[in-house]
């Protein structure tokens, strides 16, 4: 299972941290990612990272201002996204093996 939170309404410039709690597989095994959808877009891959060496990569649309981490100790995945856009205004998941959570809205005001 795959349960996102932390989606909200910001202002372009503001941050926030989105969590993803996972159960029910090991949390370990996996590399994992984010991804995010807007209105009328396809779903597009943002980031991920490795299930050993914590290797991560990003899409270019947000390298640079967000950064994914996952914990170990408490199986949830993270995404700290920084210098937030209007453009950035999606639902986001996280997601392994095709397998995907129910979403977090975050919406960027200019």
């Amino acid at each position: 299972q795959l349960v996102e939170s932390g989606g909200a309404s910001v202002q372009a410039g503001e941050s926030l941290r989105l969590s993803c709690a996972t159960s029910g597989f090991t949390f370990a095994d996996y590399s994992i990612g984010w991804f995010r959808q807007a209105p009328g877009k396809e779903r597009e891959g943002i980031a991920c990272i490795g299930k050993t060496d914590g290797r991560s990569n990003y899409g270019n649309s947000v390298m640079g201002r967000f950064a994914i981490s996952r914990d170990m100790t408490n199986n949830t995945l993270y995404l700290q996204m920084d210098s937030l856009k209007p453009e950035d205004s999606a639902v986001y998941y996280c997601a392994f093996n095709d397998i995907y959570g129910q979403g977090t809205l975050v919406t960027v005001s200019s």
